[in-house]
């Protein structure tokens, strides 16, 4: 018999380095990684394909409960057990309703967690066998659809638009969500969710031949199930990331998600040119300021003339009654019609994004978290169309025009 692969995840260094001892003692179990939260068992699971993950359930990242739902579905072929020193009922009823396969007590004993570990493995495997089930899991997914959203001006929130569609998509279908922020020099994704990340897309760009495992590797994960590929730490490190590299960024991770939002920056550059090329739906945003209207009527003209028009959703967001602008007003002024309309409520966004919270999560009963989540049903209900790219000449014509480059 193969050897049982283990995962350990426990946020407490020397919790892990003891269940490791304990475990190596038995010829049959070979612990394979360690992990410690939740974000890094997901990360580490889908690299390491573990037969079994020891999961603990407190952990300050992402609790071991929401970790095990997310690995139901994204790591079905991998069993886990929950370790926790809660011992009511409750707790292992919400950990079996997750997906986890046991519950065992801490502290525990090297007996107990070694025949738990065995009893699970045959009983997974003897229904595997049954089930005809392969033990690699087979990626039978679409390639991702991807959307990518614009503004012409910063404050009209594009970034809260795309956090959160995210989020509602993560959730509502336990859908695999990657979020990239391609407003390389001052993006705050990572605070939207109050993530702070180790790696960055910077990173990326000084890798020689960019594959998945590497960008993988370079994601965050949001308890809600987003990933996040964040932006540049510091400004002047987003000189060193081509349009190239974004394009092969975007390439490579398709195949492995069911949805890539890309929030570009404010503006028609090589980076956001290459982001709104290979995306499938454009979302422009817009407020109800003069300004904005304005900027955008221009942007649509020159999406127009990179043949892209087909791809525009225009979404009006802080929508208020009271501005003296009428949403006919706005869509006789851009000549194209608006898709979707989020409400102003301010103080819930300023309250949801200084927590570090969503707003969908935080305040999930408002008129904007309503709007959002019909936003959502939306691309939920859409089969993925097949958009044909424009050539990337026409970008290199528009740099030239506009003297765009690096």
């Amino acid at each position: 018999m193969s050897k049982i692969r283990i995962l350990i995840v426990d946020d407490i260094k020397n919790t892990r380095e003891s269940i490791r001892r304990i475990l190596n003692f038995n010829t049959e179990i070979e612990v394979v990684g360690e992990a410690n939260g939740g974000s890094e068992a997901i990360r580490q699971t889908e690299r390491l394909n573990p037969d079994i993950v020891l999961m603990d359930i407190n952990m300050p990242d992402m609790d071991g409960i929401r970790a095990t739902e997310l690995l139901s579905y994204r790591a079905p072929s991998t069993s886990v057990i929950i370790m926790s020193f809660q011992s009511e009922t409750e707790y292992m009823k919400k950990a079996m309703m997750a997906g986890a396969k046991e519950y065992i007590v801490k502290p525990f004993t090297g007996n107990d967690v070694i025949n738990t570990i065995v009893k699970v493995y045959k009983k997974d495997s003897r229904k595997k066998e049954i089930l005809h089930i392969p033990s690699e899991p087979l990626e039978k997914r679409s390639p991702a659809k991807i959307i990518s959203l614009f503004s012409t001006k910063g404050g009209v929130g594009k970034t809260t638009a795309a956090v959160n569609v995210a989020v509602e998509l993560a959730n509502s279908q336990l859908a695999k969500v990657l979020l990239v922020d391609l407003n390389l020099q001052f993006g705050d994704i990572a605070s939207f969710f109050n993530l702070v990340p180790r790696k960055t897309i910077a990173d990326l760009a000084q890798i020689s031949t960019i594959k998945y495992e590497e960008i993988r590797f370079h994601m965050l994960t949001h308890k809600s199930g987003v990933e996040v590929l964040a932006s540049s730490t510091r400004p002047e490190y987003a000189e060193l990331i081509t349009a190239e590299q974004i394009q092969q960024i975007l390439n490579e991770v398709k195949p492995h998600f069911d949805y890539i939002i890309c929030d570009n920056v404010s503006r028609f550059d090589d980076i956001s040119l290459s982001g709104l090329e290979l995306a499938d739906e454009i979302w422009l945003v817009l407020g109800m300021d003069i300004p904005s209207i304005k900027n955008t009527k221009l942007s649509l003209d020159i999406i127009h003339n990179l043949n892209y028009s087909h791809k525009i959703k225009i979404i009006l967001n802080r929508f208020d009654k009271k501005s003296g602008i009428t949403i006919k007003d706005i869509e006789n002024s851009i000549d194209v019609k608006i898709d979707y309309i989020i409400s102003n409520e301010e103080q819930p966004f300023i309250t949801a994004l200084n927590k570090g919270v969503p707003f969908i999560e935080a305040y999930p009963n408002s008129n904007a978290a309503e709007e959002i989540r019909k936003i959502a049903g939306k691309v939920l209900e859409k089969p993925q169309e097949d958009i044909a790219k424009n050539e990337p000449v026409k970008i290199k014509s528009f740099q030239k025009i506009f003297g765009f480059g690096r």
